[in-house]
C-alpha cells in the first residue's frame, strides 16, 4: 500500500489529473479548490483492457517492476459533489485499488446518506466480460460484505447475475440490489440534471448485452464506450453513428484495444474484432480533441507514451486517457 500511495502522489504531482476546465491540475494543494468549483465530475479510474497491464503470463513485461507503467482495467466514476453521490462505471478486477483512488480524489462525504459501506451510490456495468463485472466479487461476504449496493444493468445482464453463481449469492445475501431498468437509448435519471443513457453496441455477447453510456451532467456530456466490435455494424445494426455520437458530447472515451492489424504476430486479427485505433482516428479526424482512448491491450504501443504510435496520435490531436483524469460536467 505505501507503494500505491506513492504512485497516487506521483500522478497528482505530475499533473495526470485534469482540472474542471479540462486543463491539467497544478500542485496537489489546489485539488480541493478546483474540485469544489465543479459540481459534477467524471473521473477515469482505469484505462486497460480487461486483464490489465502487465498481463498474467507475461513475466518479461517491464511493468512488473515499474509501477508507474501499470494500467488498471477500464473504469470510471461520476461524482456529484452537491450531495456526495459517487457512481461507478464497471466493477473491474482492480476495484480495490480503484476505490482507493476514488477515496483519495473524492472522499466519501459525511452525511451523504449512502447506504453502502463503500460509499457507492450505484454501479453501472456495460457487459459480462471479466474486466467489467468480475469486481462484484469483492462486494460479497469474503471481502467488503457490502449492503444493498445498487447495480444497474440491462435485462440480460441482470438475469445472468441472478441465475449464476457466485453472483447469485450477492443478490440473495443482499450485498447488491439489481436494477434492470436500463433501456436502449432511454435516459436513466440520477438527478434532475444528471442522466445516464445506455446504447446497445455489437460485441461478443455470450452472457449479456453490451452497452456504452452517454453521461449527461448539468452542462456537459461524455461518452464511455470501452468495448465494441465494429463502428460500421453499430451504424447498420443499431442505427447509431460514432461520428454523430462524438459530435453530440464534449469528451468521448472509446475502445482502443488494438492499435492496428499488425499487433499480434502469428494470429488472424480479423477474428478478434474491435475497431483499430488507426481506423477510429480516420473516422474521427475532424474532432480529435474530444477523443480519449481507453481499454488498451497490453500489446498496444499506446501504453508507452514515448512510442512512435503515441507521438503520431498526439500529433494528430487525439488523446490517450490517463488514470485520475477528471472532467467537469
Amino acid at each position: 500500500m505505501p507503494q500505491y500511495q506513492s504512485l497516487i502522489a506521483g500522478l497528482l504531482s505530475i499533473g495526470f489529473i485534469a482540472a474542471c476546465s479540462n486543463q491539467t491540475l497544478g500542485p496537489q494543494k489546489d485539488k480541493a479548490e478546483k474540485s469544489a468549483a465543479c459540481a459534477v465530475e467524471f473521473i477515469i479510474l482505469g484505462t486497460s483492457q480487461d486483464a490489465g497491464t502487465p498481463q498474467i503470463g507475461n513475466s518479461n513485461d517491464a511493468a512488473w517492476l515499474d509501477l508507474g507503467a501499470r494500467r488498471l482495467a477500464a473504469s470510471a466514476a461520476l461524482i456529484d459533489h452537491r450531495n456526495g453521490a459517487r457512481y461507478l462505471f464497471e466493477a473491474t478486477p482492480d476495484i480495490r485499488e480503484q476505490l482507493k483512488l476514488l477515496d483519495d480524489i473524492a472522499p466519501i462525504k459525511e452525511g451523504s446518506g449512502l447506504s453502502s459501506n463503500l460509499g457507492i451510490s450505484n454501479i453501472f456495468i456495460t457487459h459480462a466480460h471479466i474486466g467489467h463485472y468480475a469486481g462484484l466479487m469483492f462486494l460479497g461476504r469474503e471481502s467488503a460484505g457490502a449492503r444493498d449496493v445498487d447495480v444497474t444493468v440491462m435485462p440480460r445482464m441482470a438475469e445472468y447475475l441472478k441465475t449464476n453463481g457466485p453472483w447469485a449469492q450477492l443478490v440473495s445475501l443482499e450485498n447488491i440490489k439489481l436494477d434492470a431498468n436500463l433501456v436502449d437509448k432511454q435516459p436513466f435519471q440520477l438527478a434532475d440534471d444528471l442522466l445516464v443513457t445506455p446504447y446497445l453496441v455489437p460485441h461478443r455477447d455470450e452472457y449479456s448485452e453490451t452497452v456504452g453510456f452517454v453521461i449527461a451532467g448539468p452542462n456537459k456530456k461524455v461518452l464511455f464506450l470501452p468495448d465494441i466490435d465494429d463502428w460500421e455494424r453499430w451504424n447498420s445494426e443499431y442505427d447509431t453513428d460514432i461520428v454523430s455520437i462524438v459530435s453530440s458530447v464534449d469528451a468521448a472515451f472509446i475502445d482502443a484495444t488494438f492499435y492496428d492489424n499488425n499487433e499480434l504476430p502469428g494470429r488472424d486479427m480479423s477474428k478478434i474484432p474491435h475497431p483499430r485505433v488507426t481506423e477510429s482516428m480516420t473516422r474521427l479526424k475532424h474532432q480529435p480533441s474530444k477523443v480519449h482512448f481507453i481499454h488498451i491491450n497490453h500489446t498496444n504501443p499506446l501504453r508507452d507514451p514515448k512510442s512512435s504510435e503515441s507521438k503520431a496520435l498526439k500529433d494528430s490531436g487525439f488523446n490517450v486517457a490517463q488514470r485520475g483524469q477528471k472532467f467537469c460536467l
